[in-house]
């Protein structure tokens, strides 16, 4: 227990000289030094998962999961050691804000692979639809890039059909009528296919005529364009078979899915934020508990570590700046009161 209480100190970035000598604070820093751990344990798990999706190669994934959860690590680590109790909530409120920040940052990109992972059915069924959609959006694309032809052949076939159609319909109305002169149920009444009716009938024959040269030229047309619509359809077919259904397995893919479950279910929603507030707690919490606590014996003794060595820092200025005044008393007056004036003021200012 007592190893594992120094590597949580190790852990909490505390001075463990200084530390043992305080036992009230130990426990305080076991806690503190073990949510830097497991913050750069979730650091790389995050990591690691978000590379597997990418490269889908474990070893590298895990290598680069280490290295990013390490990184996670020291960077806490130091963000919590570099804090200092003064005993003025307010001033180191307003001191740890900047360290908030990075934190509350570094807890969402942690947050976002573990989410994605949270809720992989849902994102997996989502990004079944997304593919879906996506593969009949190209289809109507491809079915567009055609269909302004087609239906253009198409309308000057149905125009040639009805031509035919209209000469056909004007060659039985006139036979009608000729066939009546003939049986004297129309025309003149008298049943004798006389001069009225062979008129009629040469007009019925005339547009037969053209009726027949009318089919043959039409039919070309409708043929050709007919053949011209079928390739079309071969050339739009063979685009669609081509066609692959895209997979949408990256990140980015997956976190858009998210979003959408997201923005569809209220449920998914609450829990996802209430993922992030988590993992913002865990991130957070180190420099919560450091600016709530009270101050104490290791914080005294770390003042008097830091003052002590400040002192040291100044006693040595102090002492070279009256080497250098003494070595510059043979100067001339001037040149010495800007000497003595520079050190002065090095000194104070440090």
């Amino acid at each position: 227990m007592e190893k594992l209480k120094i590597f949580f100190w190790r852990c909490s970035g505390a001075n463990l000289t200084l530390l043992q000598k305080c036992p009230s604070d130990a426990t305080k820093y076991v806690g503190i030094g073990a949510t830097v751990l497991f913050t750069g344990i979730f650091a790389a798990l995050a990591a690691g998962y978000a590379l597997f999706t990418v490269v889908d190669n474990a070893w590298w994934a895990a290598l680069f999961g280490i290295v990013w959860g390490l990184m996670i690590f020291n960077l806490d680590r130091y963000i919590v050691s570099s804090m200092r109790k003064e005993g003025r909530f307010m001033r180191e409120f307003v001191m740890a804000i900047p360290r908030l920040l990075l934190a509350v940052l570094i807890s969402l990109v942690i947050a976002k692979p573990l989410e994605m992972k949270i809720f992989e059915k849902e994102i997996k069924s989502e990004l079944a639809i997304m593919e879906q959609e996506t593969f009949s959006r190209q289809e109507q694309e491809v079915t567009a890039r055609y269909a302004g032809r087609r239906q253009q052949l198409t309308n000057e076939i149905d125009a040639l059909k009805t031509e035919i159609e209209r000469k056909a319909a004007n060659r039985d109305e006139l036979r009608r009528i000729a066939q009546q002169e003939a049986d004297g149920t129309g025309g003149t009444g008298k049943r004798n296919p006389g001069p009225v009716y062979k008129i009629k009938k040469e007009n019925a024959d005339k547009v037969e005529a053209e009726l027949t040269e009318l089919q043959q030229k039409n039919g070309a047309l409708i043929s050709q364009k007919l053949q011209e619509q079928a390739t079309i359809d071969a050339q739009m077919q063979g685009e669609l078979m081509a066609m692959e259904q895209e997979r949408l397995d990256g990140p980015a893919a997956r976190m858009e899915a998210l979003d959408r479950l997201t923005a569809q279910s209220s449920a998914i929603f609450w829990a996802n934020w209430f993922v992030i507030l988590l993992f913002i707690a865990v991130e957070t919490a180190p420099i919560f508990v450091k600016l709530i606590s009270q101050r104490g014996p290791y914080d005294n003794l770390l003042k008097i570590e830091e003052h002590t060595f400040e002192v040291q820092r100044v006693e040595v200025m102090a002492r070279v700046n009256a080497d250098v005044k003494a070595r510059s008393a043979k100067i001339p007056a001037t040149e010495k009161d800007f000497i003595h004036e520079r050190l002065d003021l090095n000194l104070y200012s440090s």
